[in-house]
């Protein structure tokens, strides 16, 4: 079945001070379930001017503690993968992350675009969409996607927070 949540905003900043405010997001201290995230890998083609990075980030294991009784679920932290594609010329970024943790048993993947709005080259348009699908947990599936569904949009709203608080913006 699966979980899937879409966002769509404009943010009336320009796009370089957005993407800067998106990529130093984590760790905050208003986002207490990122514990670290790591750059593992950065690149910049020459021939195209667009910068590659990869991160890990590394999160508190946010799964109630009740359906931590599964043993499988009952872990820590789990870990992301995020890439990215910043083409600054084009005034357009692409992010892309998904789940390393538990791939046996879901799926978790979302992908962020960031361009320059076309109602205003000051303002920066954001799509956000994100699927969780779970199998393998047998009756647990509906519930772990239940509770999926309900993180991903307490998520969002934390990045649009994030993003839109003045200190993060400047």
């Amino acid at each position: 079945m699966g979980v899937t949540v879409e966002v769509h905003r404009v943010y009336r900043y320009p796009f370089e001070q957005v993407v800067a405010s998106y990529l130093r997001k984590y760790p905050s201290p208003m986002e207490k379930h990122v514990m670290a995230v790591e750059t593992v890998e950065e690149k910049t083609d020459l021939s195209t001017g667009i910068i590659y990075r990869r991160r890990i980030a590394t999160c508190w294991n946010v799964i109630p503690e009740i359906l931590r009784k599964v043993s499988v679920l009952k872990v820590p932290d789990i870990h992301l993968e995020e890439e990215s594609w910043l083409n600054m010329q084009k005034r357009y970024m692409v992010m892309k992350t998904h789940c390393l943790t538990w791939t046996q048993y879901a799926s978790l993947s979302e992908e962020s675009v960031f361009r320059e709005s076309l109602e205003n080259p000051d303002w920066t348009d954001f799509t956000q969409k994100g699927r969780i699908s779970v199998t393998g947990a047998g009756l647990l599936n509906c519930v772990l996607e239940a509770f999926a569904r309900s993180f991903l949009k307490q998520g969002v709203k934390k990045v649009s927070h994030l993003l839109l608080c003045g200190s993060c913006l400047l």
